[in-house]
């Protein structure tokens, strides 16, 4: 007969009932809904020192302050549970006990705690707590058996068991959230599992869209890791739906189907779920081949299932904190810019390639230091000029988080150079546009104003001016339009077979007759094969450089024109004794704006695009164009210079 039967009868005034209850070894306490004693049992009178005539119809003083709250809950547990839901196991949390607890069985629910006696002092007891309801359904009050601990051996197996595991399980949370690396806790949160639960294996899945991936696992096939299947049909996919966290499966069902195992044996699977950031991440399993799980099992895993989303969550901030700060130093050293990063008290905390590049101070060097250049006020740009000649855009910019800064500088030193070179452009183009314009103008009013009072010679000497200066003028503004077309790549040249020799000739003859001080000498080679270009272009090539050959050579001398097969290649070279060309200067002259007479520009007049439009015309038809000392070196002041291009040969 069971205890509530008993004590329903024993209210039923059953002298049997009473009998049985009387002589019970276990202390048998009764309260009614306003928590009054209506049974205590003479093991209750000697368990906790008061008589029944004492406590029948008062409140028993014997559950300290503390364990009130434990008290009452589990009495309200009872009252709340659902029809047909099983027990479960309530921990007490009193003084002494360590942590402790039971299971239920149908409507009882069974804790270890403690309980005053009369003399003051606390009893370590086990209580199976029960509704105690009359034959038709009413509810009479609770009846508690209690059971001294220290005659209960297996119970206090139970509670240092149960210690040892708590202890155990904090141990391993710790051990969870001090390590970063995602695969490394997915490893330990498997193990520990084993080690918490008695399990013949574990696994952890993650939930991956429609699907699940085994990503971790301990005590299964290594060939298992990474397999994946459809998260509906799944175990997974049932507890998401059930709303719970943690679910048993047994051998009642076809285990194999649902999850990635090859345990021989399997009987039971228990998994939890997994939380990040407030969604399923994924699951642990727990597989039992051998032993079988109990409500403790079950609750430890649902515990370690909840720490694992926490430590998860921890390695996978971590990781992606890695993954950002190596995509931001990979585009901070990749970047063609140089890049400073500055801590609050202005010393260089990161320095990349470029910036080592551009300044010339490497990382070692510049980290731990201020900037080895000035720095703009944030939000503006400031241009500064190194030792080293470079000129640098220099952009500072606050990251208000750290207050750090972050500097971005970047060489300007072609702009710069291309800036001064437009402003001399214009300086030059104007002077030399307003040379042969004021000429033209001065002889063209002198004709108007004074046309009957001038010889027949003067006049035709003052149309000669006028037309060898419009000539001028003519040359500039070819100049002036081909470097533009050259500066937007707009050079249009026909490649074709033409007589290179011929082309020479003609060249020459019409430069021999231009000047009176300086003799052009030509020499082609025997048999010089066609060449393959732009006939036209090359032309306007020989006649630029002929023209800069006289011009540098303003005392007059020898200019020396030969033409050669070198290999598969024609080479046209054109040598003057005029003032050379500058050291350094040899790559420059054909740029832009650039001359190369290292004196006053002015002395020889020009805007610097004869050259820089004789190598894009070279470069347009396949050749090239260089420049070097004369070889011998004129006695003449400089030594002279030559010029060497080279054309294809037509096949």
């Amino acid at each position: 007969m069971r205890w509530h039967d008993c004590l329903v009868q024993y209210h039923a005034h059953d002298p049997i009932a009473r009998a049985v209850i009387q002589s019970a070894a276990d202390a048998i306490v009764a309260v009614d809904h306003h928590y009054r004693v209506t049974v205590w049992n003479p093991a209750a009178e000697r368990m906790f020192g008061w008589t029944a005539a004492e406590m029948l119809g008062r409140v028993p003083p014997i559950v300290p302050d503390e364990l009130q709250a434990e008290h009452n809950a589990v009495q309200e547990r009872l009252l709340t549970r659902r029809p047909g839901e099983g027990g479960e196991a309530a921990e007490g949390t009193g003084t002494g006990t360590g942590g402790a607890g039971g299971t239920g069985d149908g409507g009882q629910i069974s804790i270890a705690t403690r309980r005053f006696h009369r003399d003051g002092r606390l009893i370590d007891v086990r209580i199976d707590t029960s509704l105690l309801k009359d034959p038709g359904g009413a509810l009479l009050g609770w009846v508690g058996v209690y059971h001294p601990v220290e005659e209960d051996e297996g119970v206090q197996h139970h509670m240092a068991e149960r210690a040892r595991l708590v202890r155990r399980l904090n141990d391993i949370i710790a051990d969870l959230n001090a390590e970063l690396d995602l695969a490394v806790v997915l490893d330990r949160i498997t193990g520990a599992l084993i080690e918490l639960t008695g399990a013949d294996a574990a696994g952890f899945v993650r939930i991956e869209g429609d699907r699940l991936r085994l990503v971790s696992m301990t005590g299964l096939p290594e060939h298992m890791r990474g397999s994946s299947a459809e998260l509906r049909p799944s175990l997974v996919g049932e507890l998401l739906r059930s709303g719970k966290t943690v679910k048993l499966a047994t051998g009642e069902r076809r285990l194999g189907d649902l999850i990635w195992s090859e345990l021989p044996g399997l009987h039971t699977v228990a998994l939890g779920l997994s939380y990040l950031q407030n969604r399923p991440y994924g699951a642990l399993y727990a597989l039992f081949s051998g032993r079988r799980i109990g409500h403790t099992e079950l609750e430890l895993l649902e515990l370690l299932a909840g720490h694992a989303g926490v430590a998860v969550g921890n390695a996978v901030a971590y990781a992606e904190v890695v993954r950002q700060r190596a995509h931001e130093r990979a585009v901070i050293d990749s970047s063609a810019d140089g890049i400073a990063v500055l801590g609050r008290d202005r010393v260089v905390l990161q320095w990349n390639p470029a910036a080592h590049a551009l300044t010339g101070v490497p990382a070692e060097e510049a980290i731990g230091r201020e900037l080895p250049f000035d720095m703009p006020a944030l939000g503006e740009m400031l241009t500064v000029e190194l030792p080293s000649g470079i000129w640098l855009n220099v952009l500072a910019a606050e990251i208000e988080e750290t207050g750090e800064l972050v500097v971005d500088f970047r060489d300007v030193s072609e702009a710069k150079a291309l800036e001064e070179a437009k402003d001399l452009f214009l300086a030059t183009t104007s002077h030399e546009l307003r040379t042969p314009i004021t000429v033209v103008q001065g002889f063209a009013s002198t004709l108007v104003n004074r046309w009957d009072e001038l010889a027949d010679g003067d006049r035709r000497a003052a149309v000669a001016t006028i037309a060898e200066r419009a000539q001028s003028l003519g040359r500039l503004v070819e100049h002036l339009l081909l470097g533009s077309r050259a500066g937007a790549d707009e050079l249009a040249v026909t490649v074709e077979t033409f007589d290179l020799a011929r082309l020479l000739e003609g060249v020459v003859g019409g430069f021999r007759s231009l000047s009176p001080v300086h003799r052009v000498e030509l020499e082609i080679a025997p048999g010089l094969p066609p060449a393959r270009g732009d006939a036209m272009a090359t032309d306007i090539v020989l006649g630029q450089l002929l023209e800069n050959a006289f011009k540098y050579s303003p005392d007059g001398g020898t200019v020396r024109v030969r033409a050669c097969l070198e290999g598969r290649d024609l080479v046209v070279t054109v040598v003057d004794e005029g003032v050379g060309i500058a050291p350094g200067d040899h790559e420059r002259i054909f740029e832009r704006f650039v001359q190369g007479e290292a004196g006053d520009r002015r002395r020889f007049g020009g805007i610097g695009l004869g050259l820089y439009i004789v190598k894009r015309l070279t470069e347009a038809q396949g050749g090239s164009i260089s420049a070097r000392p004369a070889d011998p070196p004129s006695a003449r002041a400089g030594g002279g210079t030559c010029m060497r291009l080279v054309l294809e040969r037509a096949s």
